[in-house]
């Protein structure tokens, strides 16, 4: 059986459990946001967008109780918790402002030139949307799906990893409180094995996923077989790519930043580090210098930078691809031992002399360990930057216009990101290629991923 419960990282205590969703329970969740669907659908942009800068509201009010929940759930400094809360804020008032723009209906031709008096493309809601969310960015990662897929009129059921149901079941309560009506969105708290139950009920229209490669695989099976739309993004083993015509300082200290960015755990975070010859040797000093200096501790004290990893298994995995590199001849040039006492902790740590015979030069390291890569010209940067099968994003740095172009135009990522840290907006479309998934959020794309561009012709 599942286990749902909030188990605190920086101790290994578990500190609230949950019973999970029975299958009746969750049938009558998955019939409420259908009859929700039915007149939600109907319900003005402009109500809708009040509701929606209410929850912005809420978020903004409230960030730091939201913080200390975050951090108590999944380990995250409490001071990126609260940032986390704002800028789930920022999301909500973005569509709230937008989405009037990116529904309008759009007229792609002239009418004359395709026979009519008028043809448009107008965009129309599918229905109810399964999120299937991870525990990385608990807030953020369902926002940046649950924001636009409102706006757009569909509604939101969400299955979220069962080590963050605080987390859950707020979302659920941020948008009852925020207006929204009695099935708008729901939380089903309930594990993985029963998530292809609820994506094969016909009542369901569409599914999104963030998480690993395997859980992708999976929802997409379904969802292909029940011939219903899916986005997904997937794990990522960015690439940091620094010339000798970068500024080296700030290079290494984003790049420090970049790699324990939630204490190792993002998708987007750089994770192999490669650096031309004419510059390997200050960027490696400068950057091991940042890591070194990265504090690790108790994750509710604003002097942290770096929390515990989420959980046992995940610091085990960590150190397991560690452990495999240097057994294959790696050396580990800061860190790579983890400290003694409670809690999940790891230290920034980072491993030079990769070489594709180790694990860790083809799969995500998901903690604050770097991979250090020398490469001889943008050639081989390049390659050595492509060689893996995620594509999510991708850092360059470097002043040179002509370096700059090869990188935007060469590099394999759903993002390219130029002399700074990858990160993700509302405005712009995020998502990756290859293994990394498909399908993109945020932007206007992310709004109607989940809508049927109807065509209309009228004679």
């Amino acid at each position: 059986m599942t286990t749902i419960a909030t188990t605190n990282p920086a101790t290994g205590e578990v500190e609230k459990t949950f019973d999970a969703f029975t299958d009746a329970e969750v049938d009558r969740r998955i019939a409420r946001a259908a009859e929700t669907f039915a007149s939600y659908r109907s319900t003005p942009l402009e109500r809708r967008a009040e509701w929606m800068n209410a929850a912005a509201d809420i978020l903004d009010r409230e960030s730091e109780q939201i913080g200390a929940m975050l951090t108590t759930e999944m380990g995250k400094t409490l001071k990126a918790a609260g940032a986390e809360a704002r800028k789930c804020a920022k999301a909500c008032r973005f569509y709230a402002g937008h989405a009037a723009e990116f529904l309008a209906d759009r007229r792609p031709a002239a009418p004359g030139d395709v026979g009519a008096s008028d043809a448009y493309v107008r965009y129309q809601p599918l229905g109810p949307v399964l999120a299937v969310m991870p525990w990385n960015f608990p807030l953020w990662q369902v926002i940046r799906f649950a924001a636009p897929a409102l706006m757009a009129g569909n509604v939101g059921l969400l299955k979220h990893s069962s080590n963050v149901p605080q987390t859950a079941l707020f979302l659920e309560d941020l948008f009852r409180r925020a207006g929204f009506p009695e099935g708008a969105f729901q939380t089903l708290l309930i594990g993985s094995a029963k998530v292809e139950r609820v994506l094969r009920d016909p009542r369901v229209k569409a599914a999104t996923l963030t998480g690993s490669e395997p859980a992708g695989r999976s929802v997409a099976a379904i969802a292909g077989d029940e011939v219903k739309p899916s986005v997904l993004e997937l794990g990522g083993s960015d690439p940091f790519v620094v010339m000798p015509s970068a500024d080296i300082g700030a290079a290494a200290r984003t790049a420090a930043e970049s790699r324990c960015l939630n204490n190792g755990q993002s998708c987007i975070s750089a994770k192999r580090f490669i650096a031309d010859i004419g510059c390997a040797d200050e960027f490696e000093r400068l950057f091991v210098e940042h890591m070194r200096a990265q504090r690790v501790g108790d994750p509710m004290d604003d002097a942290t930078d770096v929390g515990p990893l989420v959980s046992e298994q995940g610091r085990a995995d960590v150190e397991e691809l560690v452990a495999d590199a240097v057994e294959k001849g790696a050396t580990v040039l800061c860190g790579g031992r983890r400290p003694d006492g409670p809690g999940w902790f790891y230290p920034p740590t980072v491993i030079g002399g990769v070489t594709p015979e180790m694990r860790m030069y083809h799969e995500e390291v998901f903690g604050p360990v770097a991979s250090l890569f020398r490469v001889r010209g943008v050639s081989e940067a390049v390659e050595v930057a492509n060689a893996t099968g995620f594509g999510l994003g991708s850092n360059a740095w470097t002043r040179d216009d002509i370096e700059r172009e090869r990188f935007v135009r060469e590099l394999d990522a759903g993002q390219v990101f130029i002399n700074g840290k990858t990160t993700s907006y509302p405005e712009l479309p995020f998502g990756g290629v290859k293994r990394s998934g498909y399908g993109r959020e945020l932007s206007a794309d992310g709004l109607r991923a989940f809508c049927n561009a109807k065509t209309v012709w009228v004679g």
